[in-house]
């Protein structure tokens, strides 16, 4: 049984749920499956922890989160095959997942050093203004399946690192990475109560009394759009602060000026990634008419090297969608552009073995019409649309309700800021698949969310700003 983990303890619920691996659909574990007295109980931890951890100095939380760090980093192979097994990711994926989570480990034991303070001139002279930083206090996370260990990790460094406490409740297909995290953290002397992982399949009975108690100040949430406009509705009740990064339809725009092999590749990261299962991955993908033959010809080839296997291999790149509906959609996704006249140029069916598996595929011409261009499809599928104006591109690339991540490739110095200033879109990648950094701030605009994770954007997130002006005597 995997336990819960309250107050520094493994914690057994009364009922346990299972998890199962995608690419075998074996059942890997039996995990505590948390309910309302397991979320009080997390609750009245943190609150008697927090009276402790918020006076702990900068320096203090930045050696544990750096500790933290070489142990994470120190049980890599570990943790990658945990992930492997538990949501499918290829195993080199996994590992590379694991590095990039201890990223914001180290950013944010640096910019706990670095939380500002200041003292603004007063037009009185008996007066001295200050302007402190502070924790908001309890911090209660939901994380998404897709990426275990870097969706923790991006939340609960600058929480820690601002002094709060954070109640996590990792997604129900994938929380045994999760409650190793927090193992790690326990091993190198994280005090009891301030980091707590909370399991369950119940995830509404969950969040309600989350969301009920005012002690609960802040709610971060990564997930999908309907989820987080119902949280955010059940967090206004007690006025905690709220951080979302919902859904995307991200865009990725190839002009005629592009270099068609970098294109290729770059496109190749940004969609297939995680077998297409990324909030910011390459969903519409938009080239010049003038280039559409012979990038389609390269990056078919391309995708037709892609190793699709047994996701503990080294050698695969492709490895299981995380469901039966997974893959369910990417079918209907790929038969609704076909009956619309798209051709079909690699991919569109089920390889012939045991997992939720979906072949890489790509087509060509999709119409404007086509589900996949109106819906996210979170998997192995690249729709090349044409497109002739670079007005044109806009208007298509805006279309979408979603404004979380955007691509596209140019040479043209002039392109790059007249298209990066038009698009509605909280991150942009220009001729970088890749774009999220421990540094940078990541997060959406429109239907995709608000707040910022990474960077001092991410720390601010957890921060409440104190004003006290002094009297004195001259």
């Amino acid at each position: 049984m995997n336990t819960a983990i309250i107050n520094g303890q493994p914690h057994q619920a009364h009922t346990s749920f299972s998890v199962t691996n995608p690419a075998t659909f074996q059942v890997i574990a039996e995990v505590s499956d948390c309910g309302p007295e397991e979320a009080a109980r997390a609750i009245d931890a943190a609150a008697e922890a927090f009276t402790r951890w918020r006076r702990t100095t900068a320096y203090e939380r930045a050696q544990l989160l750096m500790a933290w760090r070489e142990r994470i980093l120190a049980d890599q192979s570990n943790l990658a095959r945990i992930m492997t097994s538990e949501m499918g990711k290829p195993i080199k994926e996994s590992e590379g997942e694991i590095a990039f989570s201890t990223t914001f480990l180290e950013y944010y034991a640096g910019e706990a050093k670095r939380i500002p303070g200041s003292l603004v001139p007063s037009q009185f002279a008996n007066k001295r203004l200050m302007v402190t930083s502070e924790p908001v206090g309890i911090v209660y996370a939901v994380t998404p399946w897709n990426f275990p260990a870097s969706m923790v990790a991006r939340k609960v460094a600058p929480a820690l690192a601002a002094g709060c406490c954070f109640i996590l409740k990792p997604a129900d297909r994938s929380p045994l990475t999760a409650l190793r995290l927090a193992e790690l953290w326990h091993e190198v002397g994280g005090p009891q109560g301030v980091f707590q992982v909370l399991p369950t399949s119940n995830a509404a009975a969950l969040s309600e009394v989350m969301m009920q108690d005012a002690r609960v100040r802040k709610l971060t949430f990564t997930g999908s759009t309907p989820v987080g406009r119902l949280l955010a509705q059940q967090s206004a009740a007690t006025l905690k602060r709220v951080s979302l990064e919902l859904g995307g339809h991200a865009p990725l725009v190839v002009f005629e000026d592009a270099d068609i092999d970098l294109a290729v590749e770059g496109t190749i990261a940004s969609k297939y990634r995680n077998a297409g299962q990324t909030c910011v991955c390459a969903n519409r993908i938009y080239v010049h008419a003038d280039i559409m033959s012979e990038f389609s010809r390269r990056f078919t080839q391309r995708v037709e090297q892609l190793v699709v296997g047994d996701p503990m291999e080294r050698t695969t790149d492709i490895g299981p969608l995380v469901a039966a509906e997974a893959v369910e959609k990417a079918e209907r996704h790929v038969e609704d552009a076909l009956s619309l006249g798209a051709t079909l140029t690699t991919g569109g069916n089920r390889p012939n073995r045991t997992g939720h598996y979906f072949t890489p595929t790509v087509l060509q011409g999709v119409p404007a019409s086509a589900l996949i261009t109106r819906e996210e499809t979170f998997g192995p599928v690249a729709p090349l649309i044409p497109f002739e104006r670079e007005a044109d591109i806009i208007t298509l690339a805006n279309t979408s309700d979603y404004g979380l991540a955007a691509y596209f490739w140019t040479h043209n110095l002039d392109r790059v800021f007249r298209i990066s200033e038009a698009l509605e879109y909280g991150l942009i990648g220009v001729n970088d698949p890749l774009p999220s950094t421990a540094q940078g701030p990541f997060g959406g605009v429109k239907q995709s969310g608000y707040g910022r994770e990474g960077g001092s954007w991410g720390l601010d997130e957890y921060m409440s700003t104190k004003f006290v002006s002094i009297g004195i005597k001259l």
